[in-house]
């Protein structure tokens, strides 16, 4: 198939050919006219292909080498806060600037029981967060992020609405609970006030386990000297 430039110029022959054999006035001012429009044509078609093939010339140099954009380093987040709706459980997480960076680069999966979230490129370092084994089910499709200033929210959809999360994990809840005293009714009730007072007396300074140590004492002694009477 024929170029444009190509086509132009049989065009151009044949209308000359035609003017030769013209005799009328009018209809040689039409060819004339004709024959003009198209040797213009022509010209700027070719004015067109020249620069083209500067541009082609200019492609075939060796492209230049261009320094990877470097990132730094991945930072852990390990700062942030949350609260919860009866639809959504709502985490917050402060990165100053993170609102300037491209769409793309502030990256958020979600599982059924996990979420990990990566900013790219943020001051020329990445931050990235995993949280796994979340307290309850959240829905993928129903999850999402929202990027505002200076601050990612990361929307986790419940899976059962009207729910309440005590905790954000389940690691969490296990920490907590281990924490938390036993007191078993079945057994000796005080027992339960001794874990207290133990679990009070390794935590406490020295003033605290002075204080506890003479309340033992002194309630040591009240015993004997109660028995005693008796």
């Amino acid at each position: 198939m024929a170029s444009a430039p190509e086509e132009l110029q049989k065009d151009l022959e044949e209308v000359k050919v035609l003017l030769e054999k013209a005799t009328r006035k009018r209809v040689r001012d039409a060819l004339t006219a004709e024959k003009s429009k198209i040797e213009t044509e022509i010209k700027n078609k070719m004015q067109q292909k020249s620069p083209r093939k500067a541009e082609l010339l200019d492609n075939e140099k060796p492209a230049a080498v261009v320094a990877p954009i470097t990132t730094g380093y991945t930072v852990k987040i390990s700062n942030y806060g949350w609260d919860q709706s009866d639809k959504f459980v709502k985490i917050y997480i402060t990165l100053t600037g993170v609102h300037q960076v491209p769409t793309e680069n502030v990256q958020v999966h979600f599982t059924e029981r996990s979420f990990d979230l990566l900013v790219k490129n943020l001051n020329g370092k990445s931050y990235s967060m995993i949280v796994n084994n979340l307290l309850k089910p959240i829905s993928v499709e129903g999850s999402s992020k929202k990027v505002k200033t200076d601050t990612v929210l990361i929307l986790c959809r419940k899976k059962a609405e009207n729910t309440r999360w005590d905790y954000l994990t389940q690691v969490e809840k296990e920490c907590k609970e281990k924490e938390k005293p036993s007191y078993d009714t079945e057994t000796d009730p005080s027992e339960g006030l001794m874990n207290v007072l133990k679990k009070i007396y390794e935590d406490g300074d020295d003033d605290m386990k002075r204080t506890i140590n003479k309340a033992w004492v002194e309630s040591r002694e009240k015993q004997a000297k109660g028995n005693t009477e008796f």
